[in-house]
């Protein structure tokens, strides 16, 4: 077994040369000050994401994955500069993401676009769909029957008609309102889409609905996605590679068929256990973790795992592992563990 060791990983460099990816991450760091009293003091700070680092390829879905407050959603966001990084940096076909202001951030948000976890809060009750979808259009200088035009078109390509635009979302159930938001993201013809757990909120039948609508939407149109996600049995049937988050950092890495055959993480294992199996005469050894996760205002040293990881040994607790690649036969496989050689 071949194994590099690298401190910038995932296929990112130091610098910001092009590696052929759409969107290079690298050593991402977003710190949220935590205040008291009444002059509001910076007390602590809570680390969020802590030098995350990835690539995803043009064309593929790269599933971000990790239990709830992990990180997924502010990776997702900060990477569109709905909030501002502590450090790091992103490229996007090449740019420097956070170095980018005024007009060039402008025209690069158009090909960046999002669709919000919650069908319900992400829309304006007062305003009619086709409004909240021709927003982006008018924000970017496409107006009047051409913005008309243009919504009506995402409407039906989402499965909706066009009189729909006139409508309220107060009119629409869950899975509609949620491909509602599809076609906002949709209608400025963006080149990656960042996903925020887009089907969580929807009943199991919607949501293979929804996954469905998303892959037909980009093999038409060659879309690049960010799928963030807890649920992954979701993630596994959308995504072409998937990256698994815990208290802020990447701790693996790979693709689909790789990670879900082969996990090497401990908290990976964990979570491919709790996976339930459609054939109830089946049964998968589920591995309990004990405990809960630990609070980003204080993450534990060395791994961050390790007082949950059923295997930790003394190291684990003093040393922070990196993130290696340890694929064979020119695979990448990468994965943040003491215990993996």
């Amino acid at each position: 077994m071949t194994v590099t060791t690298t401190t910038a990983p995932v296929g990112t460099r130091t610098d910001a040369g092009d590696t052929g990816a759409l969107l290079r991450v690298q050593n991402l760091v977003k710190h949220f000050p935590v205040r008291t009293g009444v002059l509001q003091r910076i007390a602590a700070w809570v680390k969020a994401v802590d030098d995350v680092s990835f690539e995803i390829r043009d064309g593929e879905t790269f599933g971000l994955v990790g239990e709830s407050g992990c990180g997924k959603t502010t990776v997702g966001r900060t990477i569109l500069r709905l909030i501002e990084p502590t450090g790091g940096r992103v490229y996007f076909k090449g740019q420097d993401v956070f170095a980018l202001r005024g007009q060039d951030l402008k025209r690069m948000r158009k090909d960046m676009q999002i669709i919000f976890q919650d069908p319900f809060s992400s829309l304006d009750p007062r305003m009619p769909i086709g409004t909240s979808i021709a927003e982006g259009l008018h924000v970017h200088g496409t107006k009047g029957a051409e913005a008309d035009q243009i919504v009506r078109r995402v409407l039906g390509e989402v499965g909706l008609r066009p009189d729909h635009a006139r409508r309220y979302p107060h009119e629409f159930s869950g899975g509609q309102r949620q491909r509602i938001g599809i076609a906002r993201a949709l209608a400025l013809r963006p080149k990656l889409i960042v996903c925020d757990e887009p089907v969580s909120a929807l009943d199991v039948s919607i949501q293979s609905q929804v996954l469905n609508l998303l892959n037909d939407l980009q093999k038409e149109y060659g879309l690049t996605y960010l799928f963030i996600a807890h649920n992954l049995s979701v993630v596994e049937h959308i995504s072409n590679r998937v990256g698994v988050m815990y208290l802020g950092k990447l701790v693996e890495v790979a693709g689909r068929e790789e990670l879900y055959a082969n996990p090497l993480h401990p908290y990976t294992k964990a979570l491919i256990s709790a996976i339930p199996m459609p054939d109830p005469t089946l049964k998968r050894d589920r591995i309990i973790l004990p405990g809960d996760v630990p609070s980003p205002l204080n993450p534990p040293s060395g791994c961050r795992f390790h007082p949950r990881c059923p295997v930790a040994i003394g190291i684990c607790s003093e040393q922070e592992p990196l993130l290696r690649n340890v694929g064979q036969d020119g695979a990448e496989h990468w994965v943040a563990c003491h215990l993996v050689d």
